[in-house]
């Protein structure tokens, strides 16, 4: 059971204990007699679940980065805020899209449940929107017949393998980012045995091409010899969608990481 459906029913029985309180047992109550210990613990208790609720559900949500696959744009124990209403606002616990406010786009970072267990979160980079064709061949990128521009961009120093690590500045429409990779490497991509729409998707000893189709998204970690993303398991439909992460707000190893990234 994830967090937020135990959020969800926290609300709601402490909500009926106000309820019940404020209309049934109060009133009942000697005006001189406090209200009992289980009374504040729990209908005291309602506002503060609500706010936190409503702020979880439709403003933003924290996460905690658990490993490596986004290097080095985000950093293992990166605890970041993802934007739960850029894409549209949805309903708590169900995901039903009510209203909807804009759509995802190429270069964004986004939270999203994993399509063969949509009780666990990923997070990677949006490189591919409908109707995209994504070419991954011997470390390059490819939308739509065009390369990406990949430039060398110094070293990244992985401290918990003590070593650096070249990276590159990649642009996707006209977002910069960092990534890590190694240009002319072949590609050994070995995908899950079947997921939805593999039809769509081909794989050659050193490459993988999909053509995305209408209401899913193709995702990739930075970290791109080492990331489990949709050249493996494929598409990410569009109700599975989170959010997108757009801010570090600690890091307890690290306090200058705190801000904005992209």
């Amino acid at each position: 059971m994830n967090f937020s459906l135990i959020l969800f029913f926290v609300v709601l029985f402490t909500g009926a204990m106000w309820a019940l309180n404020r209309w049934v047992w109060a009133p009942r109550r000697d005006p001189e007699q406090s209200d009992p210990w289980w009374v504040d613990y729990t209908a005291g208790l309602f506002p503060v679940f609500f706010v936190i609720f409503l702020l979880r559900s439709f403003v933003a949500e924290p996460f905690r980065i658990p490993s490596g696959s986004m290097l080095p744009t985000l950093l293992i124990g990166d605890l970041i805020l993802v934007n739960k209403y850029e894409y549209g606002i949805r309903l708590p616990v169900i995901h039903k899209k009510i209203v909807d406010m804009g759509q995802p786009q190429r270069g964004d970072v986004v939270v999203f449940r994993y399509p063969p267990d949509p009780s666990l979160d990923y997070i990677k980079r949006l490189v591919g929107v409908p109707g995209d064709k994504v070419l991954w061949r011997a470390g390059s990128l490819s939308v739509n017949g065009k390369t990406v521009d990949l430039r060398a961009d110094g070293e990244f120093f992985d401290a918990d393998r003590l070593s650096y690590t070249k990276q590159y500045r990649e642009k996707l429409s006209d977002r910069e980012h960092l990534v890590l990779t190694e240009p002319g490497k072949p590609s050994f991509v070995h995908p899950m045995d079947s997921f939805k729409q593999k039809d769509l998707c081909r794989f050659d000893a050193d490459s993988v091409e999909c053509v995305v189709p209408q209401g899913h998204y193709f995702m990739m970690g930075d970290n791109r010899d080492n990331s489990l993303d949709s050249r493996f398991w494929g598409f990410v439909p569009e109700q599975n969608i989170v959010g997108r992460a757009f801010f570090i707000w600690m890091n307890f190893s690290d306090l200058k990481r705190i801000g904005r990234f992209y």
